[in-house]
């Protein structure tokens, strides 16, 4: 019987707070896996028994009898192919995946007439960002008649501890140029550049976001149907933001292309800890009501970016679980709205002002 949720990456920083809240819910059917025995036993003792350890090296052979008991997978780790996620979906096992790479994830929306023929499903862009910003996106756009952009800003706070897969990720991505859809066409750009201010609310004020990779720009002018998306970074620390900014500028970034710098850049921001716990998110979305130009704007702010993601993947696991004849691929906002994750999350606030009196 297919009762087992498999948590790959399971007793890494993210992972093992996935763990603990589907523990709570689902009691010794929780499995935490990875390539290390010894972490996964190590962490499971500290659940009472709420999850149970396996090793397991997605990258190798999968044993024939993983997923007879599996009815649902949540990918903590980042892949370089899609050859679980494909055993996923031939043993008609639910997908979550909760990494920010699109490249990866448009990989897995290519595998859409998979699922289809095996009766399965995945939900892709849990957690932060993407995910909750997809969520309120989606909330935004929903008071106005016609959307135009959708500026998003996601500010990280350098005293909050990220999960090592996090970190790699932002390093690999701060040399990166990009494509993104800005008036339905495809455009270039580079990270960090083209900074653009917001003003994120009275307990931080305003800050300068500048572009980057994260994966909800690149899916949400496809399911929100909206013609320019653009997501933008920022930690809470503008100092912090300025040193980022000016290793960029003097092109050391570029060096991250070596393995050796890259271990370094990795520890070192995997060590820093000059700011806060906190994150933000701050949506600014241009468009119509009534024929009058008007700009939505909202924002919401927390603390420890992981434990969000976490909440999130939990709750989609939850409806997931229960679910019945769902098919396809699809982004978090395609099956769920912002209210399917109250209380967890604060109703947000959406302020409209018409573009003429605004300026």
């Amino acid at each position: 019987m297919k009762e087992h949720i498999l948590v790959v990456g399971g007793y890494g920083h993210v992972g093992q707070q996935i763990c603990r809240k589907l523990g709570n819910i689902y009691p010794g059917k929780v499995i935490a896996a990875g390539r290390s025995s010894n972490k996964a036993v190590e962490f499971c003792d500290t659940t009472n028994g709420t999850v149970i350890p396996l090793e397991l090296d997605i990258t190798k052979p999968l044993p024939t009898d993983l997923f007879d008991t599996i009815k649902l997978v949540v990918m903590c780790l980042d892949q370089k192919d899609t050859n679980f996620v494909r055993a996923c979906f031939s043993n008609q096992v639910y997908y979550i995946d909760i990494s920010a790479d699109y490249s990866f994830l448009r990989e897995i929306e290519s595998l859409e007439a998979v699922v289809d023929n095996h009766g399965a499903a995945a939900v892709l862009s849990v957690g932060l960002a993407p995910g909750l910003t997809n969520l309120l996106a989606s909330h935004v756009k929903s008071y106005l008649d016609y959307t135009e952009e959708i500026d998003i800003y996601v500010m990280l706070g350098l005293g909050d501890q990220h999960g090592t897969a996090a970190i790699e990720w932002t390093i690999d991505n701060m040399n990166k140029k990009f494509h993104i859809y800005s008036n339905r066409e495809m455009m270039k750009v580079e990270a960090l550049s083209d900074g653009k201010k917001t003003y994120f609310g009275k307990e931080i004020g305003k800050r300068t976001g500048y572009r980057f990779n994260f994966s909800d720009q690149h899916s949400l002018s496809r399911t929100l149907q909206v013609p320019t998306v653009s997501t933008r970074i920022c930690f809470d620390s503008s100092f912090n933001m300025n040193i980022f900014l000016l290793l960029k500028r003097i092109g050391m970034f570029h060096f991250i292309k070596y393995r050796f710098f890259r271990k370094i850049m990795v520890g070192l921001f995997s060590k820093i800890r000059l700011g806060k716990e906190i994150y933000a998110l701050k949506l600014d979305v241009f468009g119509k009501i009534g024929g009058k130009k008007v700009i939505a704007e909202c924002d919401i702010h927390g603390r420890k970016e992981a434990s969000i993601t976490a909440t999130i993947a939990a709750r989609v696991c939850e409806k997931l679980y229960t679910a019945k004849g769902l098919k396809g691929v699809y982004h978090l906002e395609e099956l769920f709205d912002i209210s399917s994750f109250y209380p967890d999350i604060t109703a947000p606030k959406v302020r409209i002002t018409e573009v003429s009196k605004r300026n």
